[in-house]
């Protein structure tokens, strides 16, 4: 095994970073794929409508299963998370993997329950859901701050630091170039072509990142001889420097754990306790079941239940994959490299990766260069680079939506439908010049231990927003009063444990660490449970010393009303967040003077709708029909609704009871679903099972 290592490292020529080796024929095989992403992105935008809200953030409510299905595994499958669970699996093992078959579990939760939910409350984000729910504009924008802060801070600069990471180490480019370049790619069809060409190119990309993950999985394994021998050697897998100078390490932190092959570990020595792993890491995973934005947004644009939920479990499938095709080959990788991946001296790790104390992360690129051939190694390149794009503009795409629905119309309150597009399209931009400026701060960060950290914020920053959501869907007792002082007293906790890690810095193995064992000595995931129940309780006893919310406001938004049809009594009605009705919007006087050219750049923005295309309201039928009428009192010259109006809103109702009908899961494909759910679950037991 040392051997091994050995004839690698006179191979290829080693840097501070790692070593890069490339031919044309990889070059060729990565500008091909970036070219055919770019096309498909056009082909989206110029054969889709995107001139209504409605169009541009819910691909005008259009997607089926398997869009929905591999365009949730392409957002949620950075290049963070290939180089992440690559670089667990290597010093710990396969638990980390578990934490992806938990969301599994949690979708379900999704698909079930709160997508119905949503739907019938009429929503395009979540924090409109939470303002509908408890008529509280508060909620909704300290909730749509939240998210553009964990946007920005959290999975922005996690693809950016791996993605760097990875292409410096295959390649050798320029960071900036190469940044630059790939995300000029994703803006020219992010930009104007809202959620319809981010999922279709995220489709796109769901498949060149299992077809290159599962290409380079067989090559690893045919490298150490089989996953018996991966058993075998995994833990004879040692660094050969251990000690400089007068120092050693400690054995901990380089012989492989024990219970490797294991995923449910000892509840206090184990670095993923097994209560931990099923609490705690439920926990995170119904956030993202039920108050992801990035996940909810493109079941909300689903054709109806049976394309949701078909969509939540082809996603489910998919995400079983990460185990085998990126965990365990993190776990070859420290096979064949153990003196680079499995590093404990500095100076070693240093001249290896660059890092002080671990370069773990660097287990996949080192595989994608050692063990691939020439041309496969310019595709699994591409692998990562579809996770670096999907992931991102997912981002931007969600961000977008968060900021233009909750915070732009919060500011511009008769903001136009056209005003609203070119508002979300500008926040686009935004965004890729602030994820340019991260570039720098992120490539100089400790990538060794930057995944894990991420994982950490979130269990001290999410478990109360989770709990606001999970008791505001299933609990009609919950007001306005226990959501939001619930989901304040569980961010302050959050965020005070936050900061005690960064001051004191987190265990390691040598256990060296001043932070007092009651602050920081509890697992993260383990203290994310103790937050969720605190949140929780929090929020029903302030809810229940208050005043209730009496239930003709909460008609089909929680679940003991889902099935109401009595006409819901808008909480928010005296809030000023309706738009002006596309039809009373002054047309553009500018039209006919227009050049061709100018027509051309509409067409391609989506600043038009098409010729055949009727916009459609997202708002219900009741709400438009306020909108008619509040607007019709504002102007002079009109007293009443004529009967052209009141025509209107009967087409209006009409056209509401059709598009609901629609929505419904159809009969014919629920037995299917029903039944892919049960084997999808079965599964998931069976895996557990046996690496339990």
């Amino acid at each position: 095994m040392d051997g091994l290592g050995n004839y690698y490292s006179v191979t290829w020529n080693w840097s501070t970073v790692g070593f890069h080796s490339h031919s044309s024929l990889d070059t060729m095989v990565t500008v091909f794929y970036l070219l055919l992403v770019l096309s498909i992105g056009l082909w989206a935008v110029l054969s889709h409508n995107r001139a209504t809200v409605k169009d541009f953030f819910l691909a005008g409510g259009n997607l089926t299963w398997w869009l929905i299905g591999t365009s949730l595994f392409a957002a949620n499958t950075g290049s963070g998370l290939f180089m992440g669970l690559a670089g667990l699996g290597a010093s710990s093992g396969i638990a980390v993997g578990a934490l992806e078959w938990n969301t599994i579990l949690m979708l379900f939760v999704l698909g079930w329950i709160f997508i119905p939910i949503y739907i019938k409350a009429e929503v395009v984000t979540l924090p409109e859901y939470l303002r509908k729910r408890f008529g509280s504009i508060r909620i909704q924008l300290l909730l749509s701050v939240l998210y553009l802060i964990l946007h920005i801070f959290s999975r922005i600069s996690l693809e950016i630091c791996y993605g760097a990471m990875f292409l410096k180490m295959v390649w050798d480019v320029d960071i900036y170039q190469t940044a630059l370049l790939l995300l000029t790619i994703a803006g020219i069809y992010t930009i104007t072509g809202g959620l319809t060409a981010v999922v279709y190119t995220e489709a796109f990309q769901a498949g060149i990142m299992l077809l290159g993950s599962l290409l380079l999985t067989i090559y690893t394994f045919r490298e150490v001889g089989g996953y018996k021998e991966l058993v075998d050697k995994y833990f004879h897998a040692v660094p050969s420097v251990i000690s400089e100078g007068n120092w050693t390490s400690k054995p901990a932190c380089y012989l492989p754990r024990s219970d490797a092959f294991h995923i449910f570990r000892d509840p206090i020595s184990g670095d993923i306790p097994w209560p931990a792993l099923i609490l705690g890491a439920s926990t995170l995973s119904l956030f993202y079941g039920c108050a992801d934005q990035v996940s909810v947004q493109r079941l909300l644009a689903g054709k109806n239940m049976s394309h949701m939920k078909g969509g939540c479990l082809l996603y489910g499938y998919l995400k079983l994959l990460p185990m085998f095709f990126i965990v365990i080959p993190g776990m070859i990788s420290r096979i064949l490299f153990p003196n680079h991946v499995a590093c404990v001296v500095p100076s070693e790790c240093q001249k290896y990766c660059g890092a002080q104390s671990s370069c773990s992360p660097i287990a996949y690129p080192l595989l994608v260069v050692a063990v691939l051939p020439t041309g496969l190694q310019g595709f699994v390149l591409s692998t990562v680079c579809a996770a670096f794009m999907s992931s991102l503009t997912s981002i931007f795409n969600s961000a977008t939506t968060v900021f233009t629905m909750n915070i732009y119309v919060w500011i511009r309150p008769m903001a136009t439908e056209k005003e609203l597009m070119i508002a979300g399209r500008f926040f686009v931009i935004i965004l890729l010049a602030v994820t340019i400026a991260w570039i720098p701060v992120i490539e100089t960060s400790h990538s060794e231990v930057l995944f894990e950290c991420i994982q950490v914020t979130r269990s001290y920053l999410l478990p109360p927003v989770t709990a606001v959501f999970l008791l505001a869907v299933l609990c009609k007792r919950i007001n306005e009063q226990g959501a939001f002082w619930g989901l304040i007293f569980g961010m302050m906790i959050g965020f005070f444990r936050l900061m005690a890690s960064f001051a004191y810095g987190s265990w390691t193995c040598d256990g060296e660490n001043n932070c007092p064992a009651f602050i920081c000595g509890l697992h993260y995931l383990y203290f994310s449970t103790i937050l969720f129940l605190v949140s929780v309780l929090s929020i029903l006893v302030i809810s229940l010393i208050t005043d209730p919310i009496p239930d003709r406001h909460l008609h089909q938004l929680c679940w003991s009303l889902r099935n109401s049809r009595e006409k819901r009594v808008a909480l928010d009605s005296e809030i000023k967040w309706k738009r002006l009705p596309s039809h009373l919007v002054q047309s553009d006087i500018f039209k006919d003077t227009k050049t061709c050219l100018w027509n051309i750049w509409d067409l391609y923005c989506g600043l038009e709708p098409w010729p055949d295309s009727k916009v459609t309201p997202i708002n219900s039928s009741e709400e438009a029909s306020k909108e008619q009428v509040e607007h019709s009192e504002t102007l002079e010259d009109t007293q009443v609704l004529d009967s052209g109006e009141a025509a209107s809103t009967m087409e209006l109702e009409k056209q509401k009871d059709t598009e609901y009908s629609n929505v419904l899961e159809k009969p014919s494909l629920k037995r299917v679903v029903n039944v892919s759910g049960i084997i999808l679950v079965l599964l998931v037991v069976v895996g557990h099972i046996y690496y339990g």
